[in-house]
């Protein structure tokens, strides 16, 4: 996690910098639906690769807004959710859902 010394002092840049990639907004949206297996993530974000959604959930992980929890069984079971901070995103992610229906109701 980044200290608050090492983050952009413009707010929108701090955003953009913990969720502003295309894989990280989609491991959100899927995780704001609920909590999925790694395997389960994968198969819902066609072209991802295995090591570009571990590294994704990895980062996402160390600023606090996934939480990864591992059962101890064979074979091994994980869970991804959202923190209390990544649920925070629910208002955002629902303004970008609108905004995205206004912007294909524009241009269609």
């Amino acid at each position: 996690m980044l200290t608050k010394d090492e983050l952009p002092a413009c707010p929108v840049a701090t955003m953009v910098e913990i969720i502003g990639n295309k894989w990280k907004l989609l491991i959100i949206r899927n995780l704001l639906v609920s909590t999925c297996r790694f395997g389960e993530l994968k198969n819902s974000l066609p072209g991802i690769s295995q090591k570009v959604l571990t590294d994704n959930l990895r980062q996402l992980e160390a600023d606090g807004i996934v939480d990864r929890k591992a059962y101890p069984v064979v074979p091994p079971k994980v869970e991804y959710s959202l923190t209390d901070m990544g649920n925070s995103l629910r208002p955002l992610f629902k303004s970008m859902e609108e905004w995205g229906n206004q912007y294909k109701d524009f241009v269609g």
